[in-house]
């Protein structure tokens, strides 16, 4: 992938992070187990299972292990069941944080979300007290030789928002949550564009600068969170340093 989206020194998303570890592809299988017991096995009316489909080919995640995965949940052949929960709190710095997992135990994830907050200086909140501050969106990632004003009307005449150039050749467009899946297929057909990511975000309607410290903590407190089991996705408001890229 050609640098970075402009929002993956905001979120800390999962993305490359995710690609170095084993269980990132057990994760996606539990949002496919999800969606298909809410919507059915059929992606093309179950617009929630189209999108994580869209996610698990942007991971990279074989055609045989999503399929396996929707069969599995259509035919409740030793599945589990998961349940979603959503929470909220504070990083140090007043960092909003917004935590979706999920789990076959409720109590387990939150006694263990709530235990990294409290290790790391933040406070886990109550129901709503962060989210106000995030608007849910779709958000495609592209690489293309296209001329900006192309790539703008392309994307606009798929049903899209908006869209922002990031660096050379990279873009990020935005929808409604509910268009992402077609807007992302209508893009992906022309072949002169590459979709490097499509998923749901929370885009934060303000940031955060932190102090060195403080940075810190609150990426030793997103880590944490990203690397538990349970945990789907994590979203910040915190304006944080890009890492060094790797050799």
């Amino acid at each position: 992938m050609s640098g970075h989206s402009k929002w993956a020194n905001i979120k800390n998303k999962k993305g490359a992070a995710d690609a170095k570890r084993a269980n990132v592809f057990t994760k996606i299988g539990r949002e496919i187990a999800v969606a298909v017991k809410a919507g059915g096995p059929d992606p093309n009316t179950n617009a929630k299972l189209a999108n994580v489909i869209a996610k698990a080919k942007a991971a990279n995640m074989p055609n045989d292990n999503i399929e396996r995965g929707i069969k599995k949940a259509s035919g409740a052949l030793d599945a589990v069941n998961y349940e979603e929960n959503v929470y909220e709190g504070y990083a140090p710095g007043g960092v909003a944080v917004i935590v979706k997992t999920l789990t076959d135990n409720k109590n387990r994830t939150a006694s263990e979300v709530r235990h990294h907050f409290d290790k790391c200086g933040g406070n886990l909140g109550t129901s709503g007290c962060v989210s106000y501050m995030f608007e849910s969106k779709g958000v495609i990632v592209v690489e293309t030789d296209m001329p900006e004003d192309d790539v703008m009307m392309l994307a606009l005449d798929a049903g899209a928002e908006d869209v922002v150039p990031d660096e050379d050749g990279v873009y990020e467009i935005y929808t409604a949550p509910n268009d992402l899946d077609a807007v992302s297929k209508a893009i992906e057909a022309d072949k002169s564009v590459k979709v490097l990511s499509a998923e749901q975000d929370m885009i934060p309607s303000n940031t955060v600068k932190l102090d060195e410290a403080t940075e810190a903590k609150v990426k030793r407190l997103l880590d944490m969170l990203e690397e538990s089991d349970d945990v789907q996705d994590v979203y910040h408001n915190a304006e944080l340093t890009e890492e060094p890229e790797e050799d």
